[in-house]
């Protein structure tokens, strides 16, 4: 069972002092962050890429760079890469070169985006949105398995036997696939082979293990070995030394970004009814102390199968110190606990 860190590098105003952090601060916090969390034993940081005022990430693999040179063991992951409006040939360029920096490191994770500013700022027409993802993600996948690359597209120039360089450490670059829970895009890992992210920010998480089923028998029905792909969450939450400090110290942050959220997408109100649903044993929220959030990630482990948990910290802006001391917890407190009871629970069921 895989622990780590996701995050959008969020610069939303401070919801108590109303200051706004700039970019090139919160860039700075970002890859502090991901050195302490390489130090407290964390196995996974993802950075998401976004193109708006509001976030900082518009390239994660650089960011992931400058980290890497001052880690030694943590996997550097985007979370996600919008591929539908990237260069799949620029992409796999820039995480080989991460790649390389990290001595093998790097993961790519795939996804259409679920914001669309990327769209007009690279050119591209949101009416071949699906068109888009599943083309290039064809041709990054050829890209990761060979040196030299022949394909054509209806969406991008088409390249004659060229060479992909410089090639990473890793035989293949892992690439997942990253879905919002969509069953189509669940199929499509499965078919491929490919490990999947599912971002569960929302209901009853055990509502996902039909569609972490529906993944491995599309595995199988390719002929792969559904027992060795890897199923990741992204799941918001925080960690504090106990449980109220926790649950009050995300909420402001929390309301105001999924009230934005909700202006922007046509949802509802986010109400602290809303929060304490989420947060609850059954909710989407790894809000608490240490053993609070360890138990919900160990039942999310059990009832859907997942062997990666990204926690989303923060969720807008909160103060760097809150955030450091989330990452220590996580990494000190709760993912040893979460290991050595997933550990034992699956050698007593292994065989069943």
């Amino acid at each position: 069972m895989e622990i780590g860190i996701s995050t959008f590098v969020e610069t939303t105003p401070d919801v108590v002092t109303g200051e706004l952090i700039s970019h090139a601060e919160r860039i700075r916090q970002v890859v502090e962050e991901i050195v302490l969390a390489d130090q407290v034993g964390l196995d996974v940081y993802g950075v998401g890429e976004h193109h708006r005022q509001d976030y900082a990430a518009s390239s994660p693999a650089v960011i992931l760079a400058a980290a890497a040179s001052q880690t030694n063991n943590i996997r550097l992951t985007s979370a996600v890469t919008v591929l539908s409006s990237a260069d799949p040939v620029r992409v796999f360029q820039d995480f080989a070169t991460l790649d390389g920096i990290s001595n093998g490191r790097a993961e790519i994770m795939a996804g259409r985006g679920s914001f669309i500013e990327s769209f007009p700022l690279f050119g591209y027409d949101l009416d071949d949105y699906n068109e888009l993802f599943d083309e290039k993600l064809d041709l990054l996948l050829k890209l990761r398995d060979a040196e030299k690359v022949t394909w054509s597209g209806e969406h991008r120039a088409a390249i004659n036997n060229l060479g992909v360089y410089p090639r990473p450490v890793q035989q293949p670059l892992p690439v997942w696939i990253g879905s919002g829970g969509n069953q189509e895009s669940v199929i499509r890992a499965g078919l491929l082979g490919l490990p999947l992210v599912l971002a569960i920010i929302g209901g009853r998480p055990v509502q996902f293990a039909p569609l972490v089923q529906l993944y491995k028998r599309a595995a199988e029905h390719a002929g792969h070995d559904a027992s060795k792909l890897t199923v990741a969450s992204h799941s918001h939450g925080f960690i504090a030394d106990t449980n109220d400090l926790a649950v009050e110290k995300f909420y402001p942050s929390t309301q105001a970004v999924m009230s934005q959220l909700g202006r922007e997408r046509g949802w509802g109100p986010y109400t602290r009814a809303s929060y304490d649903a989420a947060r609850s044993p059954e909710g989407a929220l790894y809000v608490g102390d240490p053993e609070t959030v360890a138990r919900k990630i160990i039942n999310l482990r059990k009832h859907v199968g997942i062997t990666r948990f990204l926690l989303h910290v923060p969720l807008g802006t909160m103060p760097h110190e809150e955030v450091m001391r989330a990452i220590e917890l996580l990494g000190k407190e709760v993912a040893p606990r979460v290991r050595e009871e997933v550990a034992q629970w699956e050698a007593e069921n292994e065989g069943k």
